[in-house]
């Protein structure tokens, strides 16, 4: 069984009818096209670059600091015979914002279409003020740097930018992070690459992918250590293959200055991260023994295991940032249909250009210079240009947690 079979509840893809109704708006979109993938070596950003394959691009060049994962893609790409012996590819392992992407950018020519997918994308990162400065600089900053080294070789065509439904009524730096780039994208004005039609995508978990909690259940049980989920907290899980599926309808099928958001039921569709633990176990052979203390559920380990069970450690939702459950939709937004059986869209106001001007160029002499600010006075200068950020503060972070 495909383990993300576990964590969406599903057999099949939500989106390949999608897909397989649109395929001549995607073809028309990738095929004999030059693309920029930046951030391709990443779980969403690889599978999307396998799935536009097949529509015969003329060129594919990959940017991503990510040395190793970028070999493996190409090693896995070669041996599944999926590169077209006519494809120009190329795999570079750069920091997509730094002055030496701007000297391969410009040396490379105009681009027909960009993927965006790198990004700090963990609320567990967002510790302190410099590691959100980071967290800033990464997903908004370097990305306007990288749309303005697109204007000057010739805006391309369609930009596409992954977001995340974090970014819906924002609770965190992460998700105002990405509800700030939401705003750089769609901005108009002495927005470099106005001309281009501009789309995103907020979807929530990518089940099983890279750095995830759930990934770490197969890691734990390797390790000879408990498995951990928090307990009353939601989640709506897609397969990697389905994050594709979404990313390549967005960038070819959803209308310009739109982000693209899954139809999701609720009650269907969110599924408790405990009853997927619990779901993981019994797959692997092993009967989920609750525990709630993390000595207890650590020392419970070989025991458990003798008796073909294996501890579950269920902690409190209590960490700062975190949700009971998605939402994809703000208040004050409105989805609407846009022809598409599992994707419905918003509508983006551009914002306030000046707002939105006067945050980036203070965010970017913070990132610069050794100033001193809190990370309140941090979230009042984002709430400058994204009005909704309320951070849920807790007094705990994820790292303090097992």
């Amino acid at each position: 069984m495909d383990p993300s079979n576990i964590a969406t509840g599903r057999d099949g893809s939500l989106f390949a009818a999608d897909v397989e109704a649109n395929t001549d708006a995607i073809h028309a979109a990738y095929s004999g096209r030059r693309v920029l993938v930046v951030g391709g070596a990443g779980s969403i950003g690889s599978a999307t670059l396998r799935a536009l394959l097949p529509y015969q691009p003329a060129a594919v060049h990959v940017i991503d600091q990510n040395e190793n994962g970028l070999a493996e893609l190409v090693r896995d790409l070669r041996g599944a015979g999926a590169i077209d012996r006519r494809l120009e590819l190329k795999l570079m392992p750069l920091d997509y914002g730094a002055p030496v992407s701007r000297r391969f950018i410009s040396s490379a020519g105009r681009y027909d279409v960009v993927l965006h997918f790198a990004a700090l994308k963990h609320v567990r990162s967002e510790k302190d003020v410099a590691s959100i400065l980071q967290m800033l600089d990464t997903n908004v900053l370097k990305q306007r740097r990288l749309m303005s080294w697109l204007a000057d070789i010739g805006a391309p065509d369609r930009y596409f930018a992954v977001s995340t439904d974090k970014a819906a009524n924002p609770a965190n730096f992460m998700g105002a992070s990405k509800r700030l780039m939401e705003r750089l994208l769609f901005a108009e004005g002495n927005n470099p690459i106005a001309t281009a039609q501009r789309t995103s995508a907020r979807f929530a978990n990518v089940a099983f992918s890279a750095g995830s909690l759930l990934a770490s259940f197969s890691q734990r049980i390797e390790r000879r250590q408990p498995v951990v989920a928090p307990r009353d907290t939601r989640r709506f899980f897609v397969s990697v293959t389905e994050a594709a599926q979404i990313c390549l309808l967005a960038s070819s099928v959803v209308p310009s200055g739109h982000v693209a958001i899954p139809r999701m039921q609720p009650e269907q569709d969110l599924r408790e991260l405990v009853s997927i633990a619990e779901d993981f176990l019994r797959a692997s052979g092993l009967r989920a023994i609750p525990y709630d203390d993390e000595a207890r559920a650590r020392a419970a380990v070989e025991l458990d295991a003798t008796h073909d069970g294996w501890p579950l450690l269920v902690t409190p939702r209590d960490t700062e940032g975190e949700k009971e459950s998605e939402v994809f939709v703000a208040d004050g937004e409105t989805a609407k249909e846009i022809g598409l059986l599992a994707l419905l869209s918003i509508a983006q106001d551009p914002g306030d250009a000046i707002a939105l001007d006067r945050v980036l160029c203070e965010l970017e002499r913070l990132a610069g210079d050794e100033s001193d600010i809190s990370k309140p006075q941090l979230a009042s200068l984002l709430r400058i240009a994204v009005p909704d950020f309320a951070p849920v503060q807790a007094g705990r972070r994820l790292d303090e947690r097992m």
